[in-house]
């Protein structure tokens, strides 16, 4: 009898083991888009996995009569049971209010991520300067009018326009090498905010894939691929401000889709001479998915902008009342911008664990601006106006194979791939001008070809409740410049490699708490105009960080992230806009701490709050002369956001503490704290809006130089704080309709 009752077991145990077959899925939400990184749960083992970039995921020991449950964050979670065996089992998630309790912490390295998907939902993009403040711990300034780039703040850098960021959209790149205006230049204008779909972001150079610029950390943007429904808004406000937008699907099938983006703006802004801004958007996709999951998809848009502007304006010619905070010294400042993008990309299924995606674009640029930083110090009779210029041709691919595999027991994947970008830039210019009209002086006149090959792979092992993530890089560069002011022909060439190792630990104790270890190296290359002017060491100065960090979950509603970094450089970039050069400044460190909080007080009240800290100091300086000018050293953002039914509303703060503008901190940028709201209610298909900046009317300076200038009537010159002022109280209402 024993022996017939353990054959029996053994039998059962045999039946159950064939049954026991790995169970593979998808899950996408409404619209059919794939829901990358949903969490999956097998409720029997508690077992649980992620869905990767296309929406699938496989689950072992699953048997006929088990259950998943399947949540992702802003949609309902859905428990689903499990299909007989050999079956696909296929999940469509349906939109909810967001739930802070859905989210799970996740054993990757791209998990702070999830603090941009929260912010998305609680936040709609309100301006296309509202795009950048998305990421955490990074603030915007902008300054000569606004149809320039904005000026990036991130952990201790005062980044200029983007030499230590690398931003980039649907994997085509936006930092600009070699600019007319400042290597990484990278303006985000030509982007419609309604058309964001994701924010992929990183900070530090841990990432293999993320190649020149990406130092202090990188910013991808990914559009929508359907539109959920048409939609036309129109908004006006403070100083005759307006903009319009339109969203039109143009096909929506089950595979196929497309639809066409466009937004105009105007505005004088709050200056005493009009800003006279216009700028114009125009975008369009097509996305279809083939019959084994492959989709491609097709990109086009068209950007330009003008502007006159007021620039930046000491403070003494304020203090002595020679102008008004909105006033101007060289009120012919401006300038002209435009940018058309085609970008394809194609991702092709090898098979459930396996997929290819790759991406070409092409980018024709124009840019022309002038400016006028020290008025009268170098030309008394003049002035000392000054035009950048350059037209651009970019070309790039990258073709990046995923791989989903079990090694140890546990899930791992290997991510690799190789690419191409070229820059094909002529008549990158500086020159010495009057009133916009007049030539006085070529400073700088050339032609420049820059291209850069890489190849990276990197892969996630999972042991246990361990990650281990090592990564490497390597990048190829080719510089050349033709120099038109030679009275010969005149080509320079120079090249040089960077080889970027990549190391990253994370330990998930559960879904609630992760702890990590992230290094890495990066780089940022200079402009090609110093790089064949200076040794070869220093073309592709190195980053070396540290990032050691938690993620935590105490209570169900509350997600908390905390690091401290160090981030070395080994060459620090200044940009010199009248010399028309990127000066090498040394060796600098800084190291600092970044603080998050996201919670939900009700189903509809939400709070945020992100302080950053960051001691940034020169190493080869001496003490009391090794600051870094205008290295941020305490910001923080931060707000409330109710969301709640047809209601959605928010207040919201930024804070810049006090910080150096020159070495010996002599002279000092000051600081500001700006409090915005915005409301909108829905009726049906027509949604009204309020938005309110700088809602208590302070006066501060958005973005500030320690700058030698003369005025016209003074005999010497003077250092002191030039500046941009930052907006007084604005209103701006909008009124949205969805068909």
């Amino acid at each position: 009898m024993p022996y017939r009752f353990l054959l029996l077991c053994c039998c059962f145990h045999a039946a159950l083991f064939a049954q026991s077959t790995p169970l593979r899925g998808r899950v996408n939400v409404q619209g059919g888009e794939p829901a990358v990184g949903a969490y999956v749960l097998h409720l029997r083992t508690e077992a649980h996995t992620h869905t990767n970039e296309l929406g699938n995921f496989q689950v072992d020991g699953v048997v006929p009569g088990d259950s998943l449950r399947v949540s992702y964050l802003g949609y309902r979670t859905a428990t689903v049971p499990a299909p007989a065996a050999g079956s696909e089992l296929r999940i469509s998630l349906k939109e909810s209010f967001i739930d802070l309790r859905t989210i799970t912490v996740r054993p990757t390295v791209a998990a702070l991520n999830v603090v941009a998907d929260i912010d998305a939902r609680l936040r709609p993009v309100n301006s296309s300067q509202e795009v950048l403040r998305r990421v955490p711990g990074l603030i915007i300034g902008q300054h000569a009018g606004g149809g320039k780039a904005e000026q990036i703040f991130l952990r201790g850098f005062d980044i200029d326009h983007g030499t230590d960021v690398a931003v980039s959209v649907e994997g085509m790149p936006v930092n600009m090498v070699s600019h007319a205006h400042g290597q990484g230049y990278a303006d985000l204008h030509f982007v419609i905010p309604e058309t964001i779909q994701k924010i992929d972001y990183g900070k530090g150079p841990y990432y293999a894939g993320r190649g020149n610029f990406a130092t202090a950390g990188y910013v991808d943007f990914s559009l929508k691929d359907r539109l959920d429904r048409s939609l036309i808004t129109a908004e006006a406000g403070s100083f005759n401000t307006l903009r319009l937008v339109g969203l039109y699907d143009l096909l929506d099938r089950p595979q196929s889709n497309a639809y066409l983006a466009t937004e105009y703006t105007l505005t004088d802004g709050p200056f005493t001479s009009s800003q006279h801004f216009s700028r114009l958007n125009l975008m369009g996709r097509y996305t279809t998915e083939l019959e084994n999951g492959s989709r491609l998809s097709l990109l086009a848009s068209h950007f330009s902008s003008k502007w006159d502007a007021s620039g930046q304006i000491p403070v003494r010619a304020v203090e002595q009342g020679l102008i008004g905070r909105f006033g101007a010294i060289d009120d012919t400042e401006g300038g002209f911008t435009s940018r058309s993008n085609l970008i394809g990309a194609f991702v092709n299924v090898v098979d459930r664990s396996t997929f290819v995606k790759t991406t070409a674009y092409y980018t024709h640029y124009d840019f022309e601006l002038f400016s006028n930083f020290t008025f009268f110090l170098e030309d008394p009779v003049n002035g000392d106006q000054i035009r950048q210029y350059e037209d651009r041709e970019l070309f790039g691919f990258q073709s990046e194979l995923t791989h989903d595999f079990h090694a140890a027991g546990g899930e791992s994947q290997l991510k690799a791939g190789i690419g191409l970008r070229y820059d094909d830039i002529d008549d990158n210019q500086l020159s010495r001008t009057r009133n916009r009209q007049d030539l006085l002086q070529r400073l700088q006149f050339g032609d420049i070809d820059e291209t850069n090959l890489f190849a990276y792979a990197g892969a996630d092992f999972e042991f246990g409740r361990w990650l281990i993530h090592p990564g490497l890089r390597l990048d190829q560069f080719v510089f050349n410049y033709v120099d038109k002011l030679q009275p010969t022909y005149d080509r320079q060439e120079q090249r040089k490699a960077a080889v970027s190792p990549k190391f990253n630990i994370l330990y998930t104790a559960n879904d609630r708490t992760q702890l990590y270890l992230k290094m890495g190296v990066g780089f940022h290359a200079n402009d090609s105009r110093v790089v064949l002017d200076r040794s070869a060491a220093a073309i592709l100065p190195r980053a070396l960080g540290a990032d050691l960090g938690t993620i935590y979950r105490p209570t169900d509603r509350l997600f908390l992230q905390a690091a401290l970094w160090y981030l070395y450089l080994e060459q620090e970039f200044v940009y010199v806009g009248d010399a028309g050069v990127v000066e090498p400044s040394g060796e600098t460190r800084r190291l600092g701490v970044d603080l998050g909080l996201r919670y939900q007080f009700t189903p509809w009240l939400f709070a945020d709050f992100d302080l950053n800290y960051a001691l940034a100091r020169s190493i080869d300086e001496p003490e009391g002369a090794s600051y870094i000018p205008l290295a941020p050293n305490l910001t923080g953002t931060g707000g409330l956001n109710v969301v709640h039914e047809r209601l959605t509303a928010g207040l919201r703060y930024r804070y810049v503490h006090d910080r150096p503008a020159t070495e010996d901190n002599a002279i000092v940028a000051e600081g500001y704290l700006i409090v915005d709201a915005s409301a909108s209610y829905r009726f049906g298909p027509l949604t009204l809006g309020l938005v309110v900046e700088n809602a208590l009317d302070t006066e501060w300076k958005e973005t500030q130089f320690a700058t030698e200038s003369r005025l016209r009537n003074e005999a010497a010159p003077v250092e002191e704080i030039h500046f941009t002022p930052g907006t007084s109280f604005a209103l701006r209402a909008a009124a949205s309709y969805h068909f």
